[in-house]
């Protein structure tokens, strides 16, 4: 059993009974968890609704094994099913907003948006089913195209217009596919623009699923990058939630629980996946990665690591939208705007530079984590520090994704841009203030 820092129960309680500074919680107000849940979707969608409007991924739903299932699942409880949106990455202004002008407007009663993917087919689900019920009022629909995409801008942050959610969002069902987002218990969604230079977030609490299901069975298909990127997401933000500036109690708690199996599982789940070296063209580079063909061990083990993963991956979303996070995630999105990098592929690249960059000023943090992991850990903060940031630097680097800026295309001459562009939410959450100059400085180490 682990031992807690006088930092690690700053939040909670002093010596002398200091009361617990107030704190908000959110969560879906259902979550099923387990192998073999996603049979229960009829049921869970009955429950707020008889019309399922799905937005599926898709590998993960409209071409896969699982498909049969689910739709059985909504006919026998009685659900009409319509696919209303495919998902086909991270979401961009342009699918939301052509997305929102093709749902059947004229017959929403009863709906359930069902979110069946990975985080960005959820995150689209989630900005489509608040917007159809915040848009401008008074209209007769259809819109003109150009008016659903000033709806989308006008909703995220820092761009448009700045405008609030309203109206409760149709219910959200979310039904993740990959292990990392935890999308399925945030109240977010991330939405790029790539003719305009920025990814934002829509964000508020009416965009809280109703209800996750997950189901670790649905995660056995992802290739080794999915798996490696996804688990990599979920193992920054769980870190970043638990470090950053306004980390709170209960998300801290749920970092201790989550993590440690999170960096047991992943590096045993990439193993057992059988994966060969090819060489691809990412960002018009030739990038040598690794991808899965197919799994090599379908034993109760692996059963049980994609459990583990799938479970961190739930709680990091609880954490993250809970607390907040820190570099990481900040440069991520400025470096998925610049090379259109995956978020999970560019969460793995920056995490190793942000444990070290905050390394000094979160070291009692950094401890508690590491002994969480191995109870024989230091008792000393520095060493015990050392040791976590040194085995989260093996895991990225054994996951076989880009560990240099250059290998996802970044140039040179634009580190200067993606320094000037890393501000947000998330590096406002950074344990240490980092300003423009030096970020410019620590990520020139890793070109």
């Amino acid at each position: 059993m682990h031992t807690f820092s006088d930092q690690d129960t700053r939040h909670l309680q002093n010596k002398n009974g200091a009361a617990i500074a107030p704190y908000d919680f959110s969560v879906p107000p259902l979550i099923r968890f387990g192998a073999g849940r996603v049979a229960d979707i009829g049921e869970v969608v009955g429950l707020h609704g008889r019309r399922a409007w799905i937005v599926g991924g898709g590998r993960s739903f409209l071409r896969a094994a699982v498909r049969d299932t689910i739709e059985a699942s909504l006919r026998a409880a009685g659900i009409s099913i319509e696919i209303v949106a495919e998902s086909s990455g991270e979401p961009t202004v342009d699918q939301v907003a052509a997305s929102l002008a093709g749902l059947p407007w004229q017959d929403r009663d009863g709906a359930v948006v069902l979110a069946i993917g990975g985080g960005s087919t959820i995150d689209l689900a989630k900005a489509l089913a608040v917007l159809a019920t915040n848009m401008p009022a008074g209209r007769e629909f259809p819109l003109p195209a150009s008016d659903y995409e000033a709806t989308v801008v006008d909703h995220l942050e820092g761009v448009g217009r700045g405008c609030f959610f309203e109206h409760a969002s149709l219910p959200v069902v979310a039904v993740p596919t990959t292990a990392g987002t935890g999308a399925e218990a945030t109240r977010n969604a991330v939405i790029s623009c790539p003719r305009r230079g920025f990814k934002k977030s829509m964000r508020s609490l009416y965009l809280v699923p109703r209800a996750a299901i997950i189901d670790p069975d649905l995660t056995a298909s992802c290739d080794h990058s999915t798996t490696a990127a996804a688990g990599l997401d979920c193992i920054t933000q769980l870190i970043e939630s638990f470090i950053c500036r306004s980390s709170k109690p209960l998300p801290r708690a749920l970092v201790l629980e989550s993590l440690p199996g999170a960096v047991r599982a992943l590096p045993r789940l990439l193993g057992n996946l059988v994966t060969k070296n090819k060489l691809v063209t990412q960002n018009n580079l030739a990038v040598r990665v690794r991808d899965g063909e197919a799994v090599a061990d379908q034993s109760d083990g692996y059963a049980t690591d994609r459990a583990a993963l799938s479970h961190a991956a739930l709680l990091s979303g609880m954490a993250l939208a809970n607390s907040g996070l820190g570099m990481a995630h900040g440069v991520a999105a400025a470096l998925g705007v610049e090379c259109g990098t995956p978020h999970g592929v560019a969460c793995a690249l920056m995490l190793p530079l942000a444990l070290r960059v905050n390394s000094a000023v979160a070291c009692a943090d950094l401890a508690t984590l590491e002994r969480a992991i191995d109870p024989a850990a230091s008792n000393h903060d520095t060493a015990a520090a050392a040791a976590f940031v040194s085995r989260i630097e093996s895991i990225c680097c054994e996951s076989g994704l880009p560990q240099t800026l250059a290998q996802v295309g970044l140039r040179r001459d634009r580190i200067e841009w993606l320094a000037d562009h890393s501000g947000g939410r998330s590096m406002q959450g950074n344990p240490i203030d980092i300003q423009p100059r030096d970020l410019q400085r620590m990520l020139t180490e890793i070109f």
